[in-house]
């Protein structure tokens, strides 16, 4: 993998911008930042603090949110976040998206669904698409080491039994929720997203970018 000068590179961001108004799934904490310090009121710095759920906008699950043996995200290898990457655009916004719902072939090791489902970061709705645990399976056995999608969840919201999710962690992939792709054509791109290694973390917050032009 050669990233090389990035300057020179188009870089695609596809991470919402995070404010007190960005929705979270209902019940979980929201994003709250506090002004400890600052230069309007005549302070020598600008200093804040922040409240809010690790499953914020982009975002990546440790498998320790999904499986009682899974590990934190400070254990997880990056290299799940970085290369490779294929943008997948999936219309009719289908419930669960399977492989009748693919109108190309997967030919990368990271794979993120375009579904247009989940259209406002900034306002909650439930009946976004998730993804058949099969075709998570048929990934898997592709070589896919990540799946992304632009909506909050692999799973529909309502799941409690997380089929996606266990399928996810049977076959050791990772997970990138909460991307913005309305302005990312299909096609191959590199991706980086790291996580940050927040000790015991079940998730993390990503700044996703893609890299156009990069095969």
């Amino acid at each position: 993998m050669n990233f090389g000068d990035l300057s020179h590179k188009k870089i695609i961001d596809i991470s919402p911008v995070i404010n007190g108004n960005i929705a979270v799934f209902p019940g979980d904490t929201p994003f709250q930042r506090e002004e400890l310090l600052s230069f309007q009121k005549n302070n020598h710095l600008d200093l804040s603090t922040i409240r809010t759920t690790v499953h914020l906008g982009a975002h990546t699950d440790a498998p320790s949110h999904y499986h009682k043996d899974g590990v934190g995200m400070e254990k997880r290898e990056l290299h799940y976040y970085l290369g490779n990457c294929q943008v997948v655009e999936v219309k009719g916004k289908p419930k669960r998206i399977g492989r009748e719902h693919l109108t190309t072939d997967i030919s990368s090791e990271r794979v993120l669904f375009k579904t247009g489902s989940f259209p406002d970061p900034y306002h909650w709705n439930d009946d976004f698409s998730a993804i058949e645990p099969e075709l998570v399976e048929e990934l898997a056995k592709k070589g896919v080491k990540l799946i992304g999608i632009d909506t909050p969840s692999v799973d529909p919201s309502d799941s409690k039994n997380l089929s996606c999710h266990k399928t996810i962690y049977q076959y050791d992939l990772a997970i990138l929720e909460g991307i913005i792709l309305e302005h990312v054509s299909p096609g191959h791109y590199q991706l980086i997203a790291l996580p940050l290694p927040i000790e015991g973390s079940d998730a993390s917050p990503v700044r996703a970018i893609l890299i156009a032009g990069e095969n």
